[in-house]
């Protein structure tokens, strides 16, 4: 096991910044036995939820009136966003990593086929990925700097700008003059998983790798909206810790983000911890269906203008359901391992399981289906 993982390495920028002291005092204090039904009752009576009222839907008690919350979900959800539900797709051009974390596929020790798209072969992809019609892309890469450089990731963001009108990237952690310079290369929103906000669960999860320094992780969404990107995306990988209080701290991360940075486009990411290389040995909290319904509502009535992403970590029937209530983003034709996209051979393994494995015209199907508006992108750039 290396370092402390609550100091920072050398070329780490440093946040003078009490957020996080904040989120973790709140989280610690989060106590949802607490909770009565009229705690919930009251919170959604409420225009504008504080952060305790944010708590009330997320303890136990809510769940005596999930239909009251679903009903006020759905109310949220069109008045912000109307019908629509924004598709994408992820594209992992590398799955190099040099974190150990033991609940992931990509883990610098497990033995799986390890790759890394080179130019052609990322044009390739997103050639593949643009005749689909998706105009909105996410590029995910392991979180080895040595293997998937800034430079690296740039171009491949370049090469994306010929293809999609919005792009994302879900990468290691940077310092803000480099989220800068990707911004300047195109990227829109970056999206940072903390995975979970105990730093003392953090610890016994992440052994080694820049990943293990927990608070440089934590403040990724505020240097790089301080790096000029016009979104950022939170996350906690549901099922590492409690999920109570992991999503009460993504929740509470993300409202403190939003009041700092008013102009800020905020994103919630929902995923459940799936299968993957070597991690069926670990030891987690099993979150129900209804748990994860009942999380995805309480984000969506808290910030109601965020957008949120239902994974393909969950399967057809779920994300359908999700979608009408509270979800306003979906992920379709999702292939997590390296360069499988088309009618190509994927080179590198993946970094989980997924469950929904419908293609792009499968997923726009089903969302017209329910009364629903797919959407490819709604940015006009000028």
């Amino acid at each position: 096991m290396s370092s402390d993982h609550m100091i920072y390495m050398p070329d780490m920028e440093i946040k003078e910044s009490d957020m996080l002291d904040i989120v973790l005092n709140k989280t610690d204090e989060y106590d949802e036995s607490k909770y009565n039904d009229n705690d919930v009752l009251k919170a959604l009576k409420k225009e504008n939820l504080t952060p305790y009222d944010f708590g009330a839907l997320l303890s136990s008690a809510a769940l005596n009136h999930l239909e009251e919350i679903a009903n006020r979900s759905i109310k949220e959800t069109r008045r912000y966003f109307g019908n629509n539900i924004y598709m994408f797709t992820p594209l992992y051009i590398s799955n190099y990593c040099e974190n150990h974390c033991i609940y992931c596929g990509f883990n610098c020790n497990n033995n799986i086929k390890r790759a890394k798209l080179n130019y052609t072969e990322i044009e390739k992809e997103m050639y593949e990925i643009s005749k689909t019609g998706l105009q909105e892309i996410l590029l995910l890469t392991g979180e080895s700097r040595k293997m998937s450089d800034v430079s690296y990731i740039g171009e491949a963001v370049k090469l994306a700008k010929k293809f999609f009108k919005t792009i994302g990237i879900e990468v290691y952690p940077m310092n803000s003059d480099e989220y800068e310079y990707l911004h300047k290369c195109g990227v829109d929103y970056v999206t940072v998983f903390q995975e979970t906000y105990n730093a003392d669960k953090y610890k016994t999860l992440h052994l080694s790798g820049h990943k293990r320094v927990f608070p440089y992780r934590f403040y990724s969404q505020e240097r790089a909206l301080e790096g000029k990107m016009r979104g950022v995306g939170f996350a906690a990988l549901l099922g590492l810790y409690d999920f109570r209080k992991d999503a009460f701290a993504t929740g509470l991360h993300a409202y403190l983000i939003q009041r700092r940075f008013p102009h800020a486009e905020i994103a919630f990411s929902c995923p459940r911890l799936r299968p993957a290389a070597n991690n069926d040995k670990i030891k987690y909290n099993e979150v129900t269906e209804t748990q994860l319904l009942q999380t995805v509502m309480a984000y969506r009535i808290f910030m109601p203008y965020a957008n949120i992403t239902i994974s393909t970590r969950e399967c057809q029937r779920v994300r359908d359901n999700i979608i009408k209530i509270a979800a306003t983003k979906i992920s379709a034709g999702v292939d997590v391992g390296i360069g499988g996209h088309g009618n190509n051979n994927a080179k590198g393994d993946e970094q989980f399981e997924i469950s929904d494995t419908r293609n792009v015209k499968e997923v726009y199907d089903a969302i017209i289906k329910q009364g629903l508006q797919p959407v490819m992108s709604d940015y006009i750039y000028v």
